[in-house]
Formats: C-alpha cells, sequence, structure tokens
C-alpha cells in the first residue's frame, strides 16, 4: 500500500483531528490541576506565616487576571509560531514559578511567584488552547469538542484538588510548589512528541470539512500587534461588548469566588479541608458532564438561549448557597455541588460560538481570547474583593448575594447577542 495508503487507512479508522484532541485534553487537565492550587493554598499559608486572607488572595487574584489577560496574546502567539512552542514555553514557565513558590517569605514574593510567573504561565494555554485546537482541527461537532476541552478544566480539579489537600496537610504547602513544578516539567515532552499543529500538516483537512475547504489564510501580522488590531475591530460591535460582560460575570461567580473560596468558606463553618476539597472535586465531576451536555447542545440550538439559562440557574444556586454551608455534608449541600456543578463552565460552548459572529471564524479564537480576558478580570476581583468582605464583615454571604444577582441581568442581556439572527445563521 505506500504511505499515502496507509495514512488514508489509519485516517479512515481515526481522523486525527481526534488525536490532537486526546492530546490538548490531558494538558488542560494538567493545567486545571496547576490553577486549582492556590484554593488549597490559603488556610495553609494563614496557619505557616499568619499573613491575612486577603493578602494572600492577592496573589491569587492577580494569578486569575494575568491567567485572562494573557490569552488573547497567547492565541495570537499560537497563530503565529504554532501551538507547540506556546504551550512547551507556557509549561516550563509554570514549572519555574511552582519551584520558585516553595522559597517565598513574604506575601511579595507570593504574588511574584504564584501571582505573575504561574499566573503567566497558566494563561498562555487554558481554554484559549482548547478554542484554538477546536478550531483548527474541526467543522464538524466543534461545540461538542469545546465542550469537552472545558471540561477538561473539571476533570484536572476532580483528580489533582483532594491529593493536593492531603499532600498539604501531610507534607506541608511546600510539597504543593514541588509537586506541580515537577509535574509541568514532565508534559513538556509530552507536548513535543504528540501534538502535531494543523490537519494539512497530515494531509487532511479538518473533521467533517466539505470537499471544497480552504485552509484560513494564516495571518503574517506581530502576535501583539494582531491581538489589539483584532480588540480594537471587534469594539466597535455591541455583540463584542455584551459577551465581554456577561463572561466577565461568569469568571467572577465560577473560578474568582467557588473556585477561590470555597474551601475557605466551608473551613469558616467547620467543615475539614479534604471534606470541602472532595465537594469542590464534585462539582468538577458534574461540571464535565455539564460541559459535555453544553457541547451537544450548542451543535443543535440557539447558543443564547442556552446562556440564559445557564447564567439565571447559576444566580439562583449562588442566593442559596450561603444557608446551606455546614460543618458537615448535608443533602442540601450536596444538592448545591450537583446543581452548581452542572452549570460551571457550560456558558463556554456557546460563548466560543458567538465569539465567531463577531468578526468571522478566523479571528474568532483571538476575540474569545479577548472575551476570556474578561472571564479572568472577573475572577480576579471576585477573589481579592470577597476576602475583603469576608474580613470587613465575617463570611462571604455578601459576595455570594452580589454574584448571584449578576448572574441573573447575564442572563438578560445575553439574549440580546445578534439580534434578528437565526439559530443556524450563529452555527455556521
Amino acid at each position: 500500500m505506500g504511505a499515502t495508503g496507509s495514512l488514508m487507512a489509519t485516517t479512515r479508522r481515526i481522523h486525527p483531528a481526534w488525536i490532537a484532541a486526546i492530546v490538548t485534553f490531558f494538558t488542560l487537565v494538567a493545567t486545571a490541576g496547576f490553577r486549582s492550587a492556590p484554593s488549597v493554598l490559603i488556610v495553609p499559608l494563614e496557619d505557616a506565616f499568619g499573613w491575612g486572607r486577603d493578602q494572600i488572595s492577592l496573589a491569587i487574584a492577580i494569578n486569575v487576571l494575568l491567567y485572562g489577560l494573557t490569552a488573547p496574546f497567547a492565541a495570537a502567539l499560537m497563530e503565529r509560531f504554532t501551538v507547540r512552542k506556546v504551550v512547551m514555553a507556557a509549561l516550563t514557565t509554570v514549572s519555574t514559578g511552582a519551584f520558585l513558590t516553595t522559597f517565598v517569605h513574604a506575601p511579595w514574593q507570593l504574588v511574584l511567584t504564584w501571582g505573575v510567573i504561574v499566573g503567566i504561565g497558566t494563561g498562555s494555554m487554558a481554554l484559549v488552547f482548547a478554542a484554538t485546537v477546536a478550531n483548527r482541527w474541526f467543522v464538524k461537532r466543534r461545540g461538542l469538542v469545546v465542550g469537552g476541552l472545558t471540561a477538561a478544566a473539571a476533570t484536572g480539579q476532580l483528580v489533582f484538588l483532594p491529593g493536593l489537600t492531603a499532600l498539604s496537610g501531610s507534607y506541608g504547602w511546600k510539597a504543593i510548589g514541588l509537586t506541580i513544578g515537577a509535574a509541568s516539567l514532565l508534559m513538556v515532552p509530552f507536548i513535543y512528541l504528540f501534538l502535531k499543529e494543523k490537519p494539512t500538516d497530515l494531509g487532511v483537512t479538518p473533521y467533517g470539512a466539505p470537499a471544497d475547504w480552504q485552509p484560513p489564510v494564516q495571518s503574517t501580522m506581530n502576535a501583539a500587534k494582531l491581538a489589539i488590531v483584532t480588540l480594537k475591530e471587534a469594539s466597535a460591535h455591541k455583540d463584542f461588548w455584551i459577551l465581554f460582560g456577561t463572561f466577565f460575570v461568569c469568571g467572577l461567580s465560577t473560578s474568582g469566588l467557588i473556585g477561590t473560596h470555597f474551601i475557605p468558606a466551608a473551613h469558616d463553618h467547620g467543615m475539614g479541608q479534604v471534606v470541602a476539597a472532595s465537594l469542590l472535586a464534585m462539582i468538577g465531576v458534574f461540571d464535565v458532564i455539564g460541559t459535555l451536555a453544553s457541547g451537544w447542545l450548542t451543535d443543535k440550538y440557539d447558543p443564547r438561549k442556552l446562556l440564559f439559562f445557564y447564567y439565571g440557574l447559576r444566580g439562583l444556586s449562588l442566593f442559596l448557597l450561603p444557608s446551606i454551608l455546614f460543618s458537615t455534608v448535608h443533602p442540601s449541600t450536596l444538592v448545591f455541588v450537583i446543581f452548581y456543578g452542572l452549570d460551571w463552565v457550560a456558558t463556554v460552548p456557546p460563548t466560543v460560538m458567538l465569539c465567531r459572529t463577531i468578526l468571522g471564524p478566523e479571528k474568532a479564537t483571538v476575540i474569545y481570547g479577548w472575551v476570556f480576558a474578561a472571564h479572568q478580570i472577573g475572577g480576579s476581583i471576585a477573589a481579592f474583593g470577597a476576602a475583603v468582605l469576608r474580613v470587613k464583615l465575617g463570611d462571604y454571604a455578601v459576595a455570594f448575594y452580589i454574584s448571584g444577582a449578576m448572574c441573573l441581568v447575564s442572563s438578560y442581556f445575553v439574549l440580546q447577542i445578534a439580534k434578528g439572527k437565526s439559530t443556524a445563521s450563529l452555527q455556521t
């Protein structure tokens, strides 16, 4: 048969797009583990150094902020210098920051290592990586793939969070930095060997592409300039600002608030850290289900209506949270975990789909990078703001209520995106 015939036979068995998706999934699982560590560190660092919760949360807030602000530039760098090189450099950066964290003895050093270095490293991968792979490798099943890759974040939380909490309890908080630093380095050769850049490198078209499919023209513009120019062009569209604002609320109500402060809030009510971490990991389990379902639904239904339900239901669940946190696990706590978990990042597949409507599919990834930056700005504000409210008021209840109200407002605005356009036009 020859090399070409062999490749065609292999392609018929399994399209290379699915290999790219699997490699990306495991990379994002690892990245999510790195991202989950700050919520585990809050109480141990309070005990070890006597630092205030707001001081520790400042480093986490900067981490979350840079995680988002790096995203549009990382997306542009992936377009310009290849995905593989950017992801390998990002993993090396995370490893450096994590190892340096073990030497901190002042809050500003935590800001520099965990806040700045790890924040930039994880931001160079994250959900922009998922959107890039989905847009390059898939025409059909794109929503499902984005949902699956987004769910990787929850899977990473599931795999790493209880273990990191137990590790910290047994060997001290420095063990977390050492573990994450080593894991990041181990991922570098995995990416080098197994992540392929784009379908044309293998002589195939994206999964589900029509016979007349042509690859998009690659921009030769400087990566930073491409990110800025795309932002300038997108900012002229009202729909971009609606997506920007609603995804700001998405980040505020998930990674910034629950992702950062659920364990400390449960600890305030007398719950053990490992139990609280396990509940947060359970949120991750149900998020996998919810996000995969959201990806499937996005391929079939109006993404605006999906976002309306997601934000509305999330807002209602946050209003209930202050009344169901106890020292032990009650049935109402489990109901929240299941309900909130199904909705955790279900917003991502429809949001990625709607980003394609702003300036077309060729700039969708960079636009999503800016929208994702808004997600992390919201998360950063919640990570620090909730800590300040807790220090001032003694608990997190007001932070939960504010976040819930903002989710309900967002559920209205998402219905205003692309007014007058049909569902079919949004999914092309």
